[in-house]
């Protein structure tokens, strides 16, 4: 089975070698219809503590680093236009 790859921003570098990347996605409301936003907190490995807060990053699953870390960045994303969640449908 394949990795899972989600696309988000990274909203803290505070911690060594971790970042914390929301995903943010649309879903459609099961009763009304309408199209909601839902964000998750990922935390994700960073070696070399490169990324910084705001930047959109590609991550993937990998097997667990720690107790939240099951996450590692794969690479910065070009542009605030490519926030396009490969999972969606």
């Amino acid at each position: 089975m394949p990795k899972r790859v989600l696309t988000g921003t990274v909203v803290s570098d505070k911690t060594d070698k971790t970042v914390v990347v929301k995903v943010e996605r649309k879903v459609k409301h099961p009763l009304y219809g309408k199209i909601i936003r839902r964000s998750k907190k990922y935390h994700a490995h960073d070696e070399g503590n490169t990324f910084k807060e705001g930047e959109v990053v590609r991550i993937e699953e990998c097997a667990p680093i720690s107790k939240l870390k099951t996450w590692t960045v794969v690479e910065k994303v070009g542009g605030a236009a490519a926030i396009v969640d490969p999972m969606e449908g």
